[in-house]
């Protein structure tokens, strides 16, 4: 349990609930469910120019790391198609994978397959089921892919002025302003109780908030004086109580709880909004592609991790498909931004390229 972990090494209530956060970011989980202890060294297990455990800001957005991947792929010879929708993969006589059709109906063929969507679309959209073995199938099937996530992106015409911590009088931003802000973490507790909310159907009333300003370390992201927010907020069900789905005025009202609170630590935050955009975890899940809106591909949970992750048998990168192999987040040794993933992948993929 994560709280046995900080209740050894803290004392401070409100230093134990922030690092809290990073053993439920992405999980429908509480800080006393058991294995969430895993979550938060997922989350500091990684490295940033020699900083163990250290994050950063991605120069010109997060985009800009696909763009730069992208880019030493065509430098190499890549050839990139976006936009163009994978219909199904091609199967030869004896079940393996020679190519992708594309729903324009152009067909790509290849000796090998590397799927960077879900388990869920590889194998159970992407693929006919009887190629499958049926046991591999029902697993995909069970995966927990539940998602707590609502992601509010805001555009605001000034920096936030935090009680804790006012602006200067010039408005340029401060250390804090270039950090990750956690805010409804005063304590463990307050995070149980946004997650008990939401196991009901109903978003939290105090939503747990991770809260992100990238311009202020990259101000080309926003026109001089403005800024970007990231907002991070959980937890808010799939589908809510009575299974009612999410309509335009329940994310409103759900992004105004979430404005509310941060107008309590910092005053004026609602005033200085210039836009927003709100993705509940099915909107994750309809534009990204994310099963359950979970940024994971599937939970973080110790059943769902290691040799288990997709499925028993099936860790090591290739499916029951013969060279149709999983390289994302659903696959060893799950999500974040790391690529270890794609790096293990391609290695097992280059070596059996090597036997054809």
């Amino acid at each position: 349990l994560l709280g046995q972990i900080l209740d050894h090494w803290f004392e401070s209530e409100p230093l134990k609930a922030t690092l809290a956060t990073d053993a439920v970011i992405g999980a429908m989980a509480s800080p006393h469910t058991p294995g969430s202890g895993y979550v938060l060294l997922h989350h500091v297990m990684g490295e940033l120019e020699g900083l163990r455990g250290a994050w950063g800001y991605v120069a010109g957005g997060m985009g800009a790391l696909s763009q730069a991947i992208a880019h030493a792929a065509t430098a190499r010879g890549a050839h990139i198609f976006a936009e163009k929708a994978v219909c199904h993969v091609l199967l030869g006589r004896d079940g393996e994978a020679q190519g992708v059709a594309l729903q324009d109906g152009t067909e790509v063929r290849s000796k090998l397959v590397l799927s960077n969507a879900s388990p869920q679309i590889t194998f159970l959209e992407l693929v006919p089921q009887e190629q499958l073995p049926k046991d591999f199938v029902q697993r995909i099937r069970q995966v927990d892919t539940r998602s707590p996530v609502t992601k509010i992106n805001v555009a605001v015409d000034r920096l936030p002025s935090f009680l804790a911590a006012p602006n200067a009088r010039d408005g340029q931003p401060l250390p804090h302003h270039q950090c990750s802000i956690h805010l409804n973490c005063e304590g463990t507790q307050l995070l149980h109780q946004a997650f008990t909310e939401a196991t009901h159907g109903h978003p939290s009333s105090r939503p747990m908030i991770e809260l992100c300003i990238p311009s202020a370390l990259d101000p080309g992201l926003a026109p001089p004086g403005c800024h970007v927010v990231s907002l991070f907020t959980q937890y808010t069900p799939s589908v809510l109580a009575g299974g009612q789905s999410w309509d335009d005025q329940d994310r409103n009202a759900y992004a105004d709880t979430v404005f509310d609170c941060i107008e309590d630590y910092a005053p004026g935050f609602k005033a200085s909004v210039i836009g927003r955009d709100i993705l509940t975890p099915p909107d994750l899940e309809r534009i990204f592609g994310l099963p359950g809106g979970n940024i994971f591909h599937g939970g973080m949970s110790l059943d769902q991790l290691y040799f288990a992750r997709p499925a028993p048998s099936y860790s090591g990168y290739r499916s029951p498909v013969p060279g149709l192999y999983l390289c994302g987040s659903g696959a060893h040794p799950g999500g974040g931004v790391m690529g270890a993933v794609g790096r293990n992948a391609a290695q097992v993929a280059i070596k059996d390229f090597r036997h054809l």
